[in-house]
């Protein structure tokens, strides 16, 4: 869209009529915006009625498709910011949108991360545990939640993606992660974060994977990483937990690409390597400043 400023006496235009432009393009936005409105309403009801279609999957694409076709001196980081709100506003439309988070950071950096995602009107519930919030997301009170990142030293009680192993219904599937776009401005969330939802995850044009594995307590990184070698997996990270009782570990590895339960990759894994469980994929976040 090309800014048409009427002519005057004078070849610069006047502050006036600039300011008459500017009024003009916000209508015009405004208008389209109200469009936009109303083609959600349309896809709305083609969909299943009283489920909120939550689309991480599409809503990353969008994100990167404005990216690779943007010009001009509006900074590249301003439109995730800006889309960001305009998916929470018309998502909201569709039906109840509800996002748990679990906060362990005493500077309420979960928040201000799910804030930033999910939009500032969208409605937070705020749980001390991964646990709580995970249960109002099976319950359908949350559509989604935002947990901590999974590290290696974390304590028993805060590795909430074993868990997500049981397969319990309705199935839990990790479908994001936070933050989705860099660099970071001073003061913006800090927090690394991961979105769990009961739905399958939607893919994007380029997702990581998640799997999840009971294991025997023996089984090393070495030999862990050589089995999936073999089954043409490589991990891109590695977390592996051991049972303080020594009955059991637990590993969680991320891999390129997106996966389902139903990746021929799986059925090649040696009985060494037990219950391999899909629990979930996210969109690799963007670089809003990159060319």
């Amino acid at each position: 869209m090309s800014i048409t400023v009427p002519p005057s006496d004078s070849a610069t235009p006047t502050l006036a009529e600039l300011r008459a432009e500017l009024d003009r393009l916000d209508d015009a936005i405004h208008d389209l915006l109200m469009q936009r409105a109303q083609v959600v309403t349309g896809v709305a009801a083609l969909g299943a009625r009283g489920k909120v279609p939550f689309r991480p999957g599409r809503e990353a694409d969008i994100i990167r498709r404005l990216l690779a076709r943007h010009t001009g001196p509006l900074p590249r980081r301003v439109l995730p910011r800006i889309w960001r709100e305009l998916f929470a506003a018309t998502t909201s439309m569709q039906g109840s949108y509800v996002i748990a988070v679990s906060e362990s950071d005493p500077a309420s950096g979960f928040v201000a991360c799910a804030r930033e995602h999910f939009g500032a009107l969208t409605p937070l519930r705020v749980h001390h545990s991964p646990s709580h919030a995970i249960a109002e997301v099976s319950a359908g009170v949350a559509t989604a939640a935002v947990l901590p990142l999974p590290a290696q030293d974390e304590p028993a009680r805060a590795a909430w993606w074993t868990a997500l192993l049981h397969r319990d219904t309705p199935r839990i599937h990790v479908v994001a992660r936070l933050p989705f776009w860099s660099p970071r401005a001073e003061g913006a969330p800090q927090a690394q974060a991961f979105v769990v939802a009961a739905a399958t995850p939607d893919a994007s044009r380029r997702d990581n994977a998640l799997l999840g594995f009971e294991l025997p307590v023996d089984m090393s990184r070495a030999r862990l990483t050589s089995e999936l070698a073999a089954a043409g997996l490589t991990p891109l990270g590695m977390i592996l937990r051991r049972d303080p009782a020594g009955q059991v570990a637990h590993a969680l590895i991320s891999v390129d690409g997106y996966m389902t339960d139903e990746d021929p990759r799986l059925a090649n894994l040696t009985e060494a390597v037990r219950r391999p469980v899909v629990l979930g994929a996210y969109a690799v976040p963007v670089d809003g400043d990159s060319q």
